[in-house]
């Protein structure tokens, strides 16, 4: 009984990677000068340009 509870924590851990993996944003690189130009005309706030983007500042800055 015990393994079957274990391979369901296992298989249901593995779908949620999997979904995770999927709603993944991948910016192209045309994306990611786009996002920083705009950040450097400075007519948005970058707090307001990450939300806007659905990005963390965090990733903005790095």
């Amino acid at each position: 009984m015990r393994q079957k509870s274990e391979t369901r924590t296992r298989s249901t851990e593995q779908v949620v990677k999997d979904i995770r993996r999927a709603t993944r944003k991948h910016h192209s690189a045309e994306e990611k000068i786009r996002i920083v130009l705009e950040g450097l005309r400075g007519e948005y706030s970058i707090a307001e340009l990450c939300r806007r983007e659905g990005i963390a500042k965090s990733l903005y800055y790095s």
